[in-house]
């Protein structure tokens, strides 16, 4: 309680109890935070206890830096004046964007940092370069260029939702704690993508002309299932091989192609995915990107399809296509052929007829 008669107290005593200025209690109570219990006869502010703690807590929200419409959404769930706030989370949402707002501004300045380590540690006859590529991206770092690379290499009018996962396999997601080397490769493949695809040379494969948008996205899908097959094997450092991953590569194509999975078509495939145009830096670059400094690479789409190639001429280079069960080492599943098969028939019908080659 405060010590006059009424049990009010002015505008410089609430002030001093609270730790905040008289212009700061001026502030908030022409704000509509802190209403006053009256006004003296010479006009003075007098507020009751209650605005004492009203006060507190409002100096408590700033200090943490929360805006003024989240401190006033908070005040209102406290005065029952928000219905939609009935249940008690204004506190903990106001809080949540916060922590969220903050943590953006950690990664920009950890992105910053480790720019700024790079180019103080460049050769001098490498840091105009390395400086003008950092100074190109954006702290954080977007990977809006990186999408847009792939939007327009990928077949027009393929279905949206193919699109967004082919996206989240092709597009790295920079580090949130990046060593120098990781901000370089993250800011080569930002400058490599904001050309056109492969300059004035094609980079599409022949997969685009033939199976189109529809079958495009049934390739896709299927190759997904593949990549994450033989990335394992590349984190085992296992020697290419014809077995389950290969099986799912191959169905993907016949699948798209709207054909079936034999030895002529994997002569035919194994051919034109050697003709096909590279886009091998991206995934050099993507490699560096996402592996652990010093540590060894992670598989990536690329790494994977040049597995999965591998193990295709391997198996026709020993002679005419082998079933799986003839040469997948003993601990593959020897069903998984004819359960591939089967999705990749299956994904063929729903894709629509397609012309193969």
């Amino acid at each position: 309680m405060f010590p006059s008669p009424e049990g009010l107290c002015g505008i410089g005593e609430i002030a001093e109890r609270a730790g905040v200025s008289v212009k700061t209690v001026r502030f908030y109570s022409d704000s509509g935070l802190l209403p006053e219990a009256s006004r003296s006869a010479g006009g003075h502010r007098r507020y009751d206890p209650g605005a004492l703690e009203r006060l507190r807590l409002i100096r408590s929200l700033r200090t943490l830096d929360l805006p003024m419409a989240e401190v006033r959404r908070i005040l209102d769930e406290q005065d029952g004046e928000d219905p939609a706030a009935a249940a008690g989370g204004a506190l903990e949402d106001a809080v949540a964007g916060q922590l969220r707002a903050i943590g953006s501004q950690l990664a920009a300045l950890r992105w910053r940092e480790a720019a700024l380590r790079l180019v103080q540690e460049s050769p001098p006859g490498e840091r105009a370069d390395r400086l003008r590529l950092v100074g190109a991206v954006t702290a954080p770092p977007s990977t809006a260029p990186l999408a847009r690379f792939w939007r327009a290499w990928l077949p027009p009018r393929m279905p949206a939702r193919a699109t967004s996962a082919f996206l989240e396999v092709a597009v790295p997601h920079p580090p949130d704690d990046p060593d120098p080397a990781q901000v370089l490769a993250f800011a080569r493949l930002s400058a490599m993508t904001t050309g056109p695809c492969g300059g004035s040379k094609p980079c599409r494969p022949h997969a685009h002309q033939v199976a189109g948008s529809r079958g495009a996205a049934v390739l896709y899908a299927g190759l997904a299932e593949a990549y994450d097959l033989a990335g394992a094997h590349l984190r085992r450092d296992r020697e290419p091989y014809p077995g389950e991953a290969l099986d799912g590569f191959v169905n993907a194509y016949a699948s798209a192609f709207g054909t079936r999975d034999t030895p002529g078509f994997r002569r035919l495939l194994s051919g034109q995915l050697a003709a096909d145009p590279r886009i091998d830096r991206y995934w050099e670059l993507t490699a560096e990107l996402i592996s652990p400094p010093g540590g060894r690479p992670e598989p990536t789409p690329g790494s994977a399809h040049d597995w999965l190639l591998a193990a295709l001429d391997a198996q026709l280079g020993t002679g005419a296509a082998v079933p799986l069960r003839e040469s997948a080492p003993a601990s593959e599943d020897t069903g998984a052929h004819s359960r591939r098969a089967g999705r990749g028939e299956r994904a063929a019908r729903e894709g629509g007829a397609l012309t193969g080659g």
